[in-house]
C-alpha cells in the first residue's frame, strides 16, 4: 500500500540533492538550471519530499535568509523554486510544503516572486502583492550616445565596498550570498565616480543566456552602463527581471533589442513591503532569492 501524501516526511535538502532538484525542474518543463540550484542550496535552505517510489522528489523549494546585521528585529527570507512533480500536481502537496516553510520561518518576514499560476495559492497563505517585475530577454544592441558612466571589472579589493553598497540598498545583510558572486558569475562589474562605488552588476550563466543580477545602481544611466558593459562581454542573450517602476530602463532595454517575456508579482508576508531603497535596486540576483 502506498504512503498517503499527507504522511510523507519533509526533509532538508543538501548539495547532494542537486541532480534531483534539476530533474524536478525538467519534469515541470523548466530548464534544469543546475548552476542556480547549486548556489541556492549552498547559500539557502532547501526543503523537499522524496517520492516513495524512489523516482526523485515529489516537491521542493529553497529559502534564502538575510539578516539585519547589528539592527534589531527579524530580517527577511526569500522563497523560491517552489516546484511539484507533474504526477503529484493539484493534490495539495505544494500547499503542504509551503505551510511547513511558513511554520519554520517563525515570524520572519517573507518574500517571493509569483507567477500568475502560483499567485492564488500564495494569496491564500497570506501573501500580498507589493510590486511587479518584468522579465526581458534578448541581445542588447544599444543605439544612440552611451551614458558617460565609468564601469570596470570588479576585483578583490572592491568586495568591502560592494557589500556596503548592497546592504545599504537592499536593506539587509546579504554577505553570505554576495561573497559567492565572484565564483558564481561569469562577469562582475562595478561603476564608480571620483573613486566612489556607485553601482555593481553581475552576469551569470543560465542555460543559453546570461542573467543580469543583482543590478544595483545610483541612477538609470549607471544601470544602463553596467548592462551595456556586461552585454559587451558575452555573445549570449541577456535575461533580467526589472522592477516595473524603473520605466526608463525598461523602455531603453526594449528599444535596444530585449523583448518582454513575462511579469511576476512581488509578494510579501509579515511586512508591508521590501526593505531598502528601490530607486537604486533595479534587478534581483535571481527571483528565487531576491
Amino acid at each position: 500500500m502506498s504512503t498517503p501524501l499527507s504522511e510523507l516526511s519533509i526533509r532538508r535538502l543538501t548539495r547532494g540533492d542537486l541532480e534531483a532538484c534539476a530533474d524536478l525542474s525538467e519534469d515541470r518543463g523548466w530548464p534544469r538550471e543546475e548552476h542556480k540550484w547549486g548556489l541556492l542550496l549552498a547559500a539557502g535552505t532547501g526543503y523537499g519530499i522524496d517520492d516513495p517510489s524512489g523516482k526523485g522528489l515529489v516537491t521542493a523549494c529553497v529559502v534564502t535568509s538575510y539578516g539585519r546585521g547589528s539592527s534589531p528585529g527579524p530580517g527577511l527570507a526569500a522563497i523560491g523554486m517552489v516546484l511539484v512533480a507533474e504526477r503529484y500536481a493539484r493534490r495539495g502537496v505544494g500547499r503542504r510544503l509551503m505551510k511547513h516553510v511558513l511554520a519554520e520561518a517563525e515570524g520572519t518576514p517573507l518574500t517571493l516572486h509569483a507567477t500568475p499560476y502560483g499567485k492564488p495559492l500564495y494569496e491564500e497563505l497570506g501573501f500580498a502583492t507589493v510590486g511587479r517585475a518584468e522579465m526581458v530577454r534578448g541581445h542588447l544592441r544599444a543605439t544612440g550616445p552611451a551614458p558617460q558612466v565609468t564601469t570596470r571589472p570588479a576585483n578583490a579589493e572592491d568586495l568591502p565596498a560592494i557589500l556596503h553598497l548592497d546592504a545599504e540598498v537592499f536593506g539587509l545583510d546579504r554577505t553570505h550570498m554576495i561573497t559567492r558572486l565572484p565564483a558564481f558569475a561569469d562577469q562582475l562589474r562595478v561603476a564608480e565616480s571620483n573613486g566612489v562605488l556607485t553601482g555593481y552588476a553581475a552576469a551569470w550563466p543560465n542555460m543559453e543566456t546570461h542573467v543580469v543580477g543583482p543590478l544595483i545602481a545610483r541612477d538609470t544611466d549607471t544601470a544602463k552602463s553596467l548592462i551595456a558593459s556586461l552585454a559587451a562581454g558575452t555573445d549570449r542573450p541577456l535575461r533580467t527581471d526589472i522592477d516595473v517602476r524603473h520605466e526608463e530602463l525598461l523602455n531603453w532595454l526594449r528599444t535596444n533589442g530585449l523583448e518582454r517575456i513575462a511579469f511576476n508579482a512581488v509578494m510579501t508576508k509579515g511586512a508591508p513591503g521590501l526593505p531598502g531603497d528601490w530607486t537604486r535596486r533595479f534587478a534581483p540576483l535571481t527571483v528565487a532569492a531576491g
